[in-house]
């Protein structure tokens, strides 16, 4: 499992002598006191929302995660595992800071080890200045910040990527992080598993065309793959143990239906084949709102008179009426799904739904202990001061960054292969491939929704930032070496 090693340690000792940027190279950075003041930086970088907001940020879903562990019961996309992360991390429901703290805190170190890495500056201090640019020019503090499962996603994808291009460059005990960060993503919410398990023959493909690997199964193929094992064994068995179904997702046809009767396509179908017997969509096939949200949400909508998600045998109408219109009219869906995933893959602001009335989670609150809801009652995001104005403002900064983002990974491609750093080109890559596998997931298996793309594309911003530093550090070494010889 070889890790590809740059020349570089030469050109980063020459670039970056201070030790408040280099890596292990020296013992003043590697002090505990340097890496406490670093950690310290980079941590409140990525919780300025929360602590201009007085609280953690919350989502309508919020309370749905937590209902996962209070009632001891499954829901169609509320997973019991980021549930019990909630639970454990905020010590019982005792303080929310406690888990957007360690959230933060993954992310700081998994930056820390893709700069480490990649053989670039890795110190507390260079670490530090990383996540705050990236807090500044994206929105991935308003995830690290936020009570979802959401962050969760980039990170698994970042462990995925170190625990099969850079195992050799890792201690035994960052392996062993790594993959609990991976498999804490993968098991949280069900587009995750989707994507990790397309991810495994991108890793392949990668390491044939940029490593030369000639081996048909890797030793650098099984970390990952022994994540996406463990996450198909343990999700099924713990939805076993809590509700006796062994099951994955118990609203996959449901949210397909929703996307198909956004398209138009199931009250296509629905006109053309009913009426049919003991088919109760049926009675309702001329009540179809026009988008998936309202269908799955709203109190008028057709879904919640026939039983909503507690009507069991609505569940094989809806996949019935999926499969057939996926025979009867391919050519729609097949359009249909990729003009949802080209919609999905650029849409990325921040701030989506963070700004509506959090009924829901506002009501699960409520219900915990009376130190908890009454911090969570006199934050901005409850007393209605965070803003679509707000977010217009940071999107003015995170928009443009996310496009030249996307055009920065083209250029990565491009430099990487001209000066031939494999690794980067193949980050690149297969940052690309996530965004792109994303896209699809979440827009044309779901609905597209800018919270779903703005969660990752940070991931754009970090290997620029990480290919723009080497860059430096090549032209740097290669202007000294002139300087020498002249």
């Amino acid at each position: 499992m070889s890790a590809y090693q740059p020349q570089g340690k030469i050109q980063l000792n020459r670039v970056c002598g201070s030790p408040w940027f280099a890596g292990r190279s020296s013992s003043r950075m590697s002090s505990v006191g340097a890496w406490i003041l670093g950690g310290v930086f980079g941590v409140v970088a990525f919780l300025l929302p929360a602590l201009w907001n007085g609280f953690a940020i919350v989502f309508f879903d919020t309370g749905g995660y937590i209902d996962r562990v209070t009632t001891m019961g499954i829901y169609p996309g509320r997973s019991f595992f980021y549930g019990v992360f909630l639970w454990l991390t905020s010590f019982g429901w005792w303080s929310f800071w406690g888990p957007i703290t360690i959230q933060s805190l993954l992310c700081f170190w998994l930056i820390h080890l893709m700069l480490r890495c990649h053989n670039l500056p890795a110190g507390p201090l260079f670490t530090a200045i990383f996540c705050l640019g990236l807090s500044l020019l994206t929105g991935i503090s308003w995830y690290t910040s936020q009570l979802m499962p959401d962050i969760l996603v980039p990170m698994a994808i970042v462990a995925l990527w170190l625990l099969s291009f850079s195992w050799q460059s890792l201690r035994i005990s960052e392996r062993i992080g790594l993959f609990a960060a991976a498999l804490l993503g993968v098991v949280s919410h069900n587009s995750c598993l989707a994507l990790g398990i397309g991810l495994i023959p991108t890793i392949l493909i990668l390491r044939i065309i940029l490593f030369g690997e000639r081996r048909l199964i890797p030793a650098c193929i099984l970390p990952p793959v022994a994540v996406m094992a463990a996450s198909l064994v343990l999700i099924p068995t713990v939805n076993f143990a809590l509700s006796g179904k062994m099951t994955y997702s118990t609203g996959g046809p449901v949210f397909l239906f929703a996307r198909f009767v956004q398209a138009g396509i199931a009250q296509q179908w629905l006109k053309k084949n009913c009426p049919i017997a003991n088919m109760r969509l049926c009675s309702v096939r001329n009540q179809m709102p026009k988008t998936s949200d309202e269908f799955l949400w709203s109190v008028t909508s057709p879904f919640k008179k026939l039983g909503g998600w507690t009507g069991n045998t609505l569940n094989s109408e809806l996949g019935e009426v999926v499969a057939e219109s996926i025979e009867e009219y391919p050519g729609e869906v097949l359009m249909a799904s990729l003009q949802a995933t080209l919609k999905q893959v650029m849409m990325f602001e921040t701030g989506d739904g963070l700004d509506n009335y959090q009924d829901y989670t506002r009501f699960v609150f409520s219900k915990l202990s009376p130190q908890i809801a009454q911090s969570f009652k006199v934050a901005k995001q409850q007393c209605s001061e965070v803003t679509q104005n707000l977010f217009d403002e940071l999107n003015s900064v995170h928009i443009p960054v996310a496009y030249l983002s996307f055009l920065g990974l083209l250029v990565t491609i491009g430099w990487g292969v001209r000066v031939k750093r494999p690794e980067l080109v193949g980050l690149a890559l297969f940052v690309l491939i996530a965004l792109a596998g994303n896209g699809f997931i979440c827009g044309a298996l779901s609905s597209p929704f800018a919270r779903y793309q703005s969660r990752v594309i940070w991931l754009a911003t970090l290997v620029v930032g990480l290919a723009g530093t080497a860059a430096y550090i090549h032209h740097k070494s290669h202007s000294d070496d002139c300087s020498c010889r002249r």
